[in-house]
């Protein structure tokens, strides 16, 4: 089985385009094939489908081999792929995710090849309910949580999948692997949470750091930097635009206000390409 290894700000992922549908086995091909020690290694099994509704399909499995319902990296890192290969011809496509619908998505190219992609990541969902939280609120904004003993206060945003956004003094420098991980667990988030611990710099740039539900700590997260741009506006912190700055590198999102869609902008990278053999 063919396979390229891309990535999108160092957030990487094994993409494999052909198949008709997932294999029976997809989580135990993510487990083993995403190891970086005895697979080839990655945040995440990218498959590119067929789609009844836009241009490709889109699944997304997890290093542990849970499925994510969307990942703003790896949407840019697919539509390079089907551009620069010959999947497809035009710069304007659309691609369908389990978790965000349809999501219409700008190449732009440098050499013939697509340099940065610019993705429609939809409206974000506010509703704790929905997001899903445990709080029954219209929005859930500087919301207080207790992890073995210290409070955070978090925004939850749903952005086709679940985050919550934390400020923190010194995000670049914060322990993610000490909260991280429990925070991901807690009750108040019945399917798990994305963790985003955020450094507000001035009202157009701000720091973040992520632990993504499934995979740990990553260098980047699409969806969790719009989520991180929707909070800071809800909190008063940041413009409609603003660069996040993630430890794989930069994202410039907008809130869009006058249809209320978030519009994330960011590179995309083919590291290679080879052969599964089992």
């Amino acid at each position: 089985m063919n396979f390229s290894k891309l990535h999108g700000l160092g957030n990487d992922f094994i993409v494999i385009a052909g198949e008709q549908e997932l294999p029976a086995d997809v989580d135990q091909l993510a487990i083993r094939h995403c190891n970086r020690f005895f697979g080839i290694g990655a945040d995440g099994l990218v498959y590119i489908l067929p789609s009844e509704n836009a241009d490709f399909k889109m699944r997304i499995i997890n290093s542990d081999g849970s499925e994510a319902e969307q990942c703003g990296n790896a949407i840019r890192c697919v539509s390079k792929y089907v551009f620069d290969h010959g999947l497809i011809d035009k710069t304007e496509i659309t691609v369908e995710t389990l978790g965000a619908g349809v999501q219409k998505v700008q190449l732009n190219l440098k050499d013939g090849k697509v340099s940065t992609v610019r993705v429609d990541m939809g409206q974000p969902i506010l509703n704790g309910l929905q997001v899903p939280t445990t709080v029954d609120e219209d929005q859930v904004i500087h919301h207080p949580i207790e992890v073995d003993g210290r409070e955070f206060h978090f925004t939850a945003v749903s952005m086709g999948n679940p985050h919550c956004v934390i400020y923190v003094d010194d995000a670049v420098n914060f322990d993610l692997a000490a909260w991280g991980p429990k925070l991901e667990v807690h009750p108040m988030f019945p399917r798990k949470m994305n963790v985003e611990f955020v450094t507000v710099r001035n009202r157009s740039y701000t720091d973040m750091r992520v632990w993504e539900r499934g995979a740990g700590p990553t260098l980047a997260c699409g969806t969790g930097a719009c989520a991180t741009l929707v909070s800071s506006v809800l909190n008063g912190l940041t413009d409609r635009e603003a660069t996040v700055s993630l430890k794989g590198g930069d994202l410039f999102i907008e809130w869009n206000e006058a249809d209320n869609h978030v519009y994330m902008t960011g590179p995309a990278e083919e590291v290679y390409t080879g052969t599964i053999v089992k």
